[in-house]
Order: structure tokens, then sequence, then C-alpha cells
């Protein structure tokens, strides 16, 4: 039990009633552990006001911090099988699927809608980390192609937030599989002449990283975002060498070439609206 608990929360509750004070009014930042309330948070994007340590965001959240006044149409998404290999674990496969969208309330580890973007049209395919990990199955790997032929109907960039821990091992080959189909569908952007952004956000990992993730036009990552395929230690354990300190972080891997900027949250939407203005002048330059 921390001080806040034993004294500062049992002072309130004697101060204003206990029924004015609920339960969840507080946060602890998990960087910093500074406490801070939750309006304060929300209003900061979920970017910690003292240490500056970004958290993670919901799908829809970030959708709503990258359009224009938080306005979006999403799109309705290919259906696939629920449980193509009739898996089971612990649990069935099925009943897994069905825990995550009654928690989050989506049909997969991934959102794909289209807006304004700096008054530009865009097309912006968001993934779940709340949504099984943002694992990589066939419904997300349907949704990235679906937001590639939309991007080149609509002759708009497709920016993807990539936050995954890989591929979803209860579909097995079938979702190694959607690794060269997104590659594939992300090519179709870049071939229509047409811009493909990656924004890696923490985690970006195993699969994810190792198809479409690594392909953006431009790579922007948020600070502290772990990214890799592997993990740290699986690393180390192959290499037998101690890795630099940071290793995997986003600002490491600006450092070393492998992103183009680490931008923060508050920044991101500005940012690409940047980006994406001067790439299309270029475009219709060159046109």
């Amino acid at each position: 039990m921390s001080w806040i608990t034993d004294y500062v929360r049992p002072k309130i509750r004697t101060l204003l009633g206990r029924r004015d004070v609920p339960d969840n009014l507080w946060m602890q930042c998990p960087s910093c552990q500074q406490m801070m309330f939750h309006a304060e948070v929300e209003r900061a994007r979920k970017v910690c006001t003292s240490c500056g340590h970004h958290m993670r965001a919901t799908a829809p959240e970030r959708l709503r911090w990258t359009f224009d006044e938080g306005e979006f149409t999403r799109i309705e998404l290919p259906k696939v099988p629920a449980d193509p290999l009739k898996f089971r674990d612990s649990q069935p496969y099925a009943t897994r699927i069905k825990s995550a969208r009654e928690a989050t309330h989506l049909d997969d580890a991934i959102i794909v809608a289209h807006g304004l973007i700096g008054g530009e049209k865009a097309v912006v395919a968001v993934m779940a980390f709340e949504f099984m990990a943002g694992s990589m199955g066939a419904g997300v790997g349907e949704a990235i192609v679906a937001a590639a032929r939309l991007a080149v109907l609509q002759d708009a960039p497709l920016i993807v937030f990539t936050a995954s821990g890989g591929a979803r091992m209860q579909e097995g080959a079938i979702s190694l599989m959607q690794m060269p189909r997104t590659v594939i569908a992300s090519r179709a952007v870049k071939e229509a002449g047409l811009p493909f952004i990656t924004v890696l956000t923490d985690p970006t990992t195993g699969g994810v990283t190792a198809s479409f993730t690594m392909l953006g036009d431009i790579q922007i990552a948020e600070p502290g975002a772990l990214i890799g395929f592997a993990g740290a230690r699986v690393i180390e354990q192959t290499v037998r060498e101690k890795l630099p300190e940071g290793f995997q972080r986003a600002e490491y891997l600006l450092e070393h070439g492998i992103l183009d900027m680490v931008v923060k949250r508050g920044e991101m939407a500005a940012t690409l609206a940047r980006v994406i203005s001067l790439l299309r002048v270029k475009q219709r330059d060159a046109a």
C-alpha cells in the first residue's frame, strides 16, 4: 500500500464524503510511479506529465487523436473464419476471440478508417494491442489489404499505427502467411505513387516488425517504444553477448538509421499532416 492510498485518499473521503471520490480518480505512471488524476492523463493523451512516458493507448483513441477534429469514418473489414484450425491451449481459440471482442468491442486487433489529416485525405489503420496483444492473424492481414485498396481507390496516403506482440500462434501457418500478404499490400500503395507511412508504437515486435512495418516511405516511432523481432533475452542467448543499453528502443533505432523520426504523441497529428503535405506536393509536381 502507498501513502496515497493509506493517507491521502482517506483524507479526501473524510473532507468530501466517500461517495464523492471514486476509486479510479487516480492512476500511477508505470515509469516514474508518479500519481496523476485520470482526467489529467486523458488530457495529455496518456503521456505522463512528470517524466514524459508514453503509456499504451487504444486503437479508437489513436484515431481520434490523428484525424482533423477527431472525425473519421470506419470501414467494415472482411470477415475471416473465427477458428480455422480448431486450436485449443488452456482454452479454445474461439473462446479467446469471443472474450477479446466482448472486452474491446472490436472484431479483431485492428481498425481501419478514412478522413482528413491536415486537410488532406488519408486512410489510417490502427492495430489494437488491447485485442490479444495486437497479434496478427488472418483478420489483421485482410484489414491491411483492405486499407491498401481503399487508399489506392481514394488516391490517399496509407498510415499504419503498429502495436503488436507478433503473429497469432492460434492460427499457425495462416498467421505467418499474413507477412507476405501485408508486404504486397504496402507495395500496391507505393506502386500507385501514394505515401505509405508507418508509426511504430509500444510494442511492435515479431512478424509485424518483420513484414510491412519496416517498409514505410517514412518510419516514425513514439518515444521509448519497444521495437524488434525477437526478445532481447533470446538475442543475447543466441549471440552470447550483452546488448547495448536501450537496445530495441525507438531512440536507439533512430540513432542507428532504422527510423526517420521519433515524435511525441502530442505532436504526431501535426507531424503526419506536414509529412503528407510535403509528399503530396512532390507527387503533384512530378505529375
